[in-house]
């Protein structure tokens, strides 16, 4: 009697981002696995183009075809130290996988990695870690909610408090504009650096923003809102699966009163059923803040959100949060400096807060 064929055992390797072919079977899985638009190798690439962090990540497979992908950024930072995010500038990542016991060895891979680079943290954000890996779940929330069928069934979705604030919005005489040209992300740049400097936040550098445009085509646009032939709100919003996330947006100090950013997103609901969308992902917040309120206000349920870490032997725990008491008065600080300013030296400064 013949004995039977040993199966192929799983392969672990580091993904060969620089070969057309490995990043096409990539995007692939990742669309097949229903992963996130931040599990694609076109956003490690963007990330890299503009902020120069290295689009890395490891690939499971058996019997030539993928069983697993843990996309990486490789960032390194003279002020924050060098860790592998996944993924980099975003809200979601960690390991896709057909099993536990996969994500497991791509995690272990990235421990591996993560040493010989000098490393002193791996970041997933989202599950999927080994079990002796710190993982929380109460520091962050989701928000995402099915859009409605027309104008007026999406503006009577929104609990009536917030919806009385947009009905005054539509009273004042706004431009809304959308498009990825020259002049939506000068304006939406500007818009967005005076937004979080008064967070006491340094602003991404641009070069960020115009990658992630350039890499997404229609999968990436800007939507602003003006008013006297001013910007005053606007927001990049990424598109994928059906859904649509407005992820890098803000208001001036002009647009609070006049609601400026009730206007815009309700005007990007409207756009993102236009387009076919048939949710709307307002992205995450820290549990219990201002914007948590705000979405919540919204008519949105939090959903916790899972994060996981690995800290190399020997080295602190990696904590870039701003509600680390140790930036607290680096904010203040922050938000004291002239906007042009910061807005010079910002972008140095945020490369390393991936």
């Amino acid at each position: 009697m013949n004995a039977p064929f040993a199966l192929s055992s799983e392969t672990v390797s580091i993904a060969d981002l620089r070969d057309p072919g490995e990043v096409s079977r990539i995007e692939g899985f990742v669309a097949q696995q229903e992963g996130s638009i931040f599990h694609r190798p076109a956003w490690l690439g963007a990330v890299e183009r503009g902020t120069g962090h290295r689009a890395a990540g490891i690939v499971a497979g058996k019997c030539g075809n993928i069983t697993g992908w843990l996309p990486l950024s490789d960032v390194h930072s003279p002020l924050f130290g060098r860790a592998l995010i996944s993924s980099g500038f975003a809200v979601g990542g960690g390991p896709l996988a057909v099993s536990d016991a996969t994500s497991h060895r791509l995690c272990r891979a990235a421990e591996e990695l993560a040493l010989r680079t000098s490393s002193s943290a791996i970041e997933l954000r989202g599950p999927g870690a080994p079990p002796e890996w710190h993982c929380r779940n109460d520091t962050h929330c989701g928000f995402e909610t099915r859009l409605a069928e027309d104008d007026e069934a999406q503006l009577l979705a929104v609990p009536r408090k917030q919806r009385a604030e947009i009905r005054k919005s539509l009273k004042t005489e706004f431009e809304v504009m959308i498009g990825t040209g020259e002049t939506s992300r000068a304006d939406h740049y500007r818009v967005y650096a005076a937004s979080v400097h008064a967070l006491g936040t340094p602003v991404f550098p641009r070069s960020l923003f115009d990658a992630v445009l350039d890499a997404f085509g229609s999968a990436a646009d800007i939507l602003t809102i003006r008013h006297q032939g001013v910007a005053v709100a606007s927001v990049l919003s990424l598109y994928h699966g059906g859904a649509v996330m407005p992820y890098w947006g803000g208001g001036t100090f002009a647009a609070r009163v006049l609601r400026a950013n009730e206007r815009m997103y309700f005007e990007l609901m409207l756009h993102a059923r236009r387009k076919g969308c048939d949710s709307f992902d307002f992205g995450r917040s820290k549990t219990g803040s201002g914007p948590y309120s705000y979405k919540k206000n919204w008519g949105f349920e939090p959903q916790p959100l899972t994060y996981c870490s690995w800290t190399a032997p020997g080295q602190e725990p990696r904590d870039l949060s701003p509600a680390n008491g140790a930036y607290s008065a680096k904010i203040e600080l922050w938000k004291r400096l002239p906007l042009a300013l910061a807005n010079r030296v910002g972008p140095f400064i945020a490369r390393g807060l991936a």
